[in-house]
């Protein structure tokens, strides 16, 4: 299957990027990977000559999703496409496992691996499509007992680990998708400037095929969590958070219901 890739930068290490680009290169022999680099200076890294990297200055901060729509636009409808972050890392067998899932089941749109930290422990990156109470409530309940509980039904924890599970919500961390459904959904919804906007690509993927957990491979990935700690980030979170229910809808969601109806049915009782 013909594979392409992008990555967006903003005055990341090199150190950090580097990996994630040796991963890709080295997991797939003929893939192509689209570098942008929002950064105000260009970035320097010796990857950026490779035959099969494409580097793109833009210059000016984009966004995560308008930087992935950069390399998006110049797609075309066959084959795979592959969201990466500048601080994911993955051996060569993971992107094999996840091309040939995605050709064998016609019916999926995308794929998300597990995703572990760098100290092995699991990023609970499967979540349901979120309601105004899972994105604000299980933030700034002063009860950690409260948070928790919550936190364990959003991020469906108790998903199996011994079979693919069909996912509502899946972070665009690591995620595959076929080609020809990005393209008709014309990519990332760029009003988004950080934040949420892969909710909402997987929630759009979701209306023309499965969004899929595939457990069998796994990445590590660095995951800051900037917005719990830094209030400039938590800001745009929020305002990200605003615009996607103001798309969807706070309390009036069928969508929302009958897709998280349906993930809960998959786990065990």
């Amino acid at each position: 299957m013909q594979l392409t890739a992008s990555l967006v930068l903003y005055n990341n290490a090199p150190s950090l990027f580097e990996k994630a680009i040796g991963s890709f290169l080295a997991g797939h022999s003929d893939g192509v990977l689209h570098v942008v680099d929002n950064s105000p200076q260009p970035l320097k890294s010796d990857w950026f000559r490779h035959e099969r990297v494409r580097y793109h200055h833009v210059g000016r901060n984009l966004g995560f999703g308008a930087g992935h729509n950069l390399a998006i636009r110049q797609l075309s409808g066959d084959g795979a496409h592959l969201l990466l972050n500048p601080d994911i890392e993955f051996d060569p067998c993971v992107l094999p496992v996840l091309l040939k899932a995605l050709a064998a089941s016609p019916q999926v749109s995308a794929l998300m691996p597990r995703v572990l930290y760098p100290d092995g422990t699991p990023q609970h990156l499967c979540k349901l499509l979120p309601t105004p109470a899972d994105l604000f409530a299980r933030r700034f309940l002063p009860s950690q007992t409260w948070r928790e509980r919550l936190n364990r039904g959003y991020e469906l924890r108790d998903l199996p680990l011994d079979r693919p599970s069909n996912v509502p919500s899946l972070s665009g961390c690591m995620l595959l998708i076929r080609s020809r459904d990005l393209i008709a959904i014309n990519g990332f919804d760029e009003r988004y400037f950080m934040y949420m906007e892969d909710v909402d690509l997987v929630r759009r993927l979701g209306d023309r095929g499965e969004t899929r957990f595939e457990p069998e491979v796994h990445v590590t990935h660095a995951y800051a969590k900037g917005s719990y700690r830094n209030s400039r980030l938590l800001k745009y979170h929020v305002v990200s958070a605003i615009k996607y229910f103001n798309k969807w809808g706070w309390l009036i969601d069928p969508t929302r219901r009958q897709r998280n109806r349906a993930v809960r049915c998959q786990l065990p009782a």
